[in-house]
């Protein structure tokens, strides 16, 4: 690679983050959030993601397990996190042929399928045995884990046993705090509606599982990456004021953290990082089956976590918004990748032709 190339890609990194980071929902927050990752992880966000999930996976192929699922009022699950990690596994597989395992909890798998149908690929249950590669299906496995602390501990060391995985990602996945607690962003409990799979995560991390989260209010799993910052930033991350003795700030730690104004955001981010890396436009996807798969999953009962109801929105954003954004975003990457040599020369090789 040229300088000139490292430059190119230097830029459009930079330009990924920039764009990924924007505070779309007007909370503040991002901004803080990526400057305290920046200070824990200097450098590209997003392409370091994205190196960190190449090094991880072998060449070809991998097994991968994404957590997600953050429940609203009732235990609702929202559409941000399905919707980004159904996306991710659609990427892993066109850029190495990775397989995908997504977990989840009990009674949300009809929400993270309708996120997958949307994204392209085929949700199957995950058998005994781990997974089995179809060669004519586009597929991913959803795996669901039971609320009960004790029970959920035992199946997450089952899968991992089972799946064997090279990489785990938290997609918007409740963290706990310094108590074992799950909180809502806002300081809500969120006891008992909701898996520990943190302890899922901290038996990766003994085995040498190359850990990556993606979280936006500071109490994600990952997000424990800059505790600090978030107890910082938010004063319900000190005092939730549910009676627990903590906060809402995530205590687990990720290897690599990608911070984002939506999680799902973050998640379009890595999806960009891994094309401009692979210099494939096709790992990326077109922006109507993003807002296909919001309101897939919507309809499939996920709620929108500024409205709070079953509408085709992520945090207050429609889909129609984020169908643009992903436009956006894959005209901005695809402009970077094709002006590999000076617009000008372009130019004057047509005019000679």
């Amino acid at each position: 690679m040229t300088t000139r190339d490292q430059k190119t890609m230097l830029d459009l990194a930079r330009a990924i983050d920039t764009f990924t980071t924007q505070d779309l929902t007007a909370l503040g927050v991002s901004p803080q959030f990526f400057a305290a990752q920046q200070k824990v992880l200097p450098g590209p966000m997003c392409l370091g993601a994205a190196d960190r999930i190449l090094s991880a996976l072998p060449p070809k192929g991998g097994r991968v397990i994404i957590a997600t699922g953050f429940p609203m009022g009732a235990g609702v699950p929202e559409t941000d996190g399905p919707v980004g990690a159904a996306f991710l596994a659609r990427a892993l597989y066109r850029a190495v042929g990775a397989q995908t395992v997504i977990v989840t909890d009990e009674g949300w798998e009809n929400v993270v399928g309708a996120a997958c149908i949307g994204a392209g690929i085929s949700p199957q249950p995950l058998r005994s045995g781990g997974v089995r590669e179809e060669h004519y299906l586009r597929q991913v496995f959803i795996r669901t884990v039971p609320r009960d602390r004790a029970e959920s501990h035992a199946v997450g060391e089952r899968i991992l046993d089972d799946i064997d995985p090279h990489l785990m990602i938290a997609v918007e996945r409740p963290g706990k705090n310094e108590m074992g607690r799950y909180h809502g962003m806002n300081g809500r409990t969120l006891e008992g509606w909701v898996a520990d799979l943190d302890h899922m995560f901290e038996k990766a991390r003994e085995r040498g599982i190359t850990i990556l989260g993606v979280g936006d209010g500071g109490n994600e799993l990952g997000m424990g990456l800059i505790q600090d910052a978030v107890l910082r930033v938010l004063p319900q991350a000190r005092s939730c004021g549910c009676g627990c003795g903590g906060g809402t700030a995530a205590v687990t730690p990720a290897d690599f953290l990608v911070v984002s104004c939506v999680s799902n955001w973050g998640c379009t981010g890595i999806i960009a990082a891994l094309a401009l890396t692979l210099g494939r436009m096709d790992i990326m996807h077109e922006p109507e089956w993003e807002q296909r798969a919001i309101e897939l999953t919507a309809n499939a009962g996920g709620v929108d976590g500024g409205s709070l109801s079953p509408v085709p929105a992520v945090d207050g954003i429609p889909a129609l918004e984020w169908a643009g954004l992903v436009r956006a975003m894959r005209g901005m990457v695809r402009r970077g990748m094709d002006i590999g040599a000076d617009w000008r020369t372009i130019l004057q090789s047509e005019m000679k032709a």
